[in-house]
């Protein structure tokens, strides 16, 4: 594990450690997170704690070819129950996102001083979101880092059954349409694999980012 100094520098992604920890300190400028998620890397820590860059051997992602979509999701996708819009109150969904508890995720890991981090990653254009509205009210939603090529999902919310499904599904047709190479979703889950996501190798994650992302 490396211990970051001010300096604008990441090692190696192959010098994790065996939990996937590449780093320790440095700081969330946008300046650093971009070159963070550009190199394979992202944060993941408590609040209060020292900031924890993590580049794990195996990476969730979804190859959108490999989407599952059920009957019943795709029956009330088809009933238009839910608006998705994007990339239009990012500040709202990462602070709902925050809020979130979800017992085996992350979830209370998002302090203020990542909502305000992230928050300036989207007025510049990188940071994004997706939120999922029912009768002008926000319910859902999720918001990532696209790096052109790959989106980084970093976190969703539901506040009404399916809401979050509803998100992730229109962003990975909307990735698909645009002909991005693949949804990067970090680290598994069961809900994220019941939706088509698997696990690959963290080499075969970093030519996709290397390949003109």
């Amino acid at each position: 594990m490396h211990l970051i100094s001010d300096a604008l520098y990441f090692p190696p992604v192959s010098e994790t450690s065996f939990e996937g920890i590449l780093a320790v300190g440095g700081d969330l400028s946008s300046e650093r997170l971009l070159l963070a998620y550009k190199s394979g890397i992202f944060p993941w820590f408590n609040p209060g704690e020292p900031i924890l860059w993590w580049a794990p051997k195996l990476r969730m992602v979804l190859y959108f070819d490999e989407l599952v979509v059920s009957k019943s999701m795709r029956n009330i996708l088809n009933r238009n129950t839910f608006t998705v819009t994007f990339n239009q109150n990012f500040s709202e969904v990462i602070s709902n996102c925050s809020l979130i508890e979800r017992e085996g995720q992350r979830g209370t890991w998002i302090s203020q001083e990542m909502r305000e981090a992230y928050c300036k990653l989207n007025e510049l254009g990188i940071a994004k979101s997706v939120e999922v509205w029912q009768k002008n009210e926000l319910v859902g939603g999720l918001y990532g880092i696209d790096l052109g090529g790959v989106f980084c999902g970093e976190s969703m919310f539901s506040k009404v059954s399916n809401a979050s499904k509803v998100a992730f599904i229109s962003l990975a047709n909307q990735l698909k349409n645009e002909d991005y190479k693949l949804l990067d979703c970090q680290v598994y889950n069961e809900h994220l694999a019941s939706l088509g996501c698997r696990e690959i190798d963290r080499d075969d994650f970093m030519k996709y980012l290397n390949s003109g992302s």
